[in-house]
């Protein structure tokens, strides 16, 4: 349950977008909202461009290990040496 409020207190009112009301952000996926600024704004557009591909690539990469741990896990294929899991 307290995942569930947590997540839930963020959505409504931390990670808000254009469509509920904030202002709009930098770019599509700007879920700062004036809160937490790592120094973004002082990267020239090249920069921030760079970041933000690498940030996709990244959790694309991300997507396609967990999708492998799925599949192999579904087929009864272990990929963790000693196959730990079950």
């Amino acid at each position: 349950f307290q995942l569930f409020a947590f997540i839930g207190f963020l959505e409504v009112f931390v990670m808000k977008d254009s469509a509920n009301g904030a202002a709009p952000g930098a770019f599509v996926g700007d879920f700062r909202n004036g809160a937490l600024d790592f120094g973004w704004d002082t990267f020239d557009e090249e920069t921030k461009f760079s970041k933000r591909a690498i940030e996709l690539n990244q959790g694309r990469a991300a997507m396609m290990g967990i999708l492998a741990l799925m599949v192999h896990e579904k087929l009864g294929v272990s990929l963790i040496p000693g196959g730990v899991l079950p």
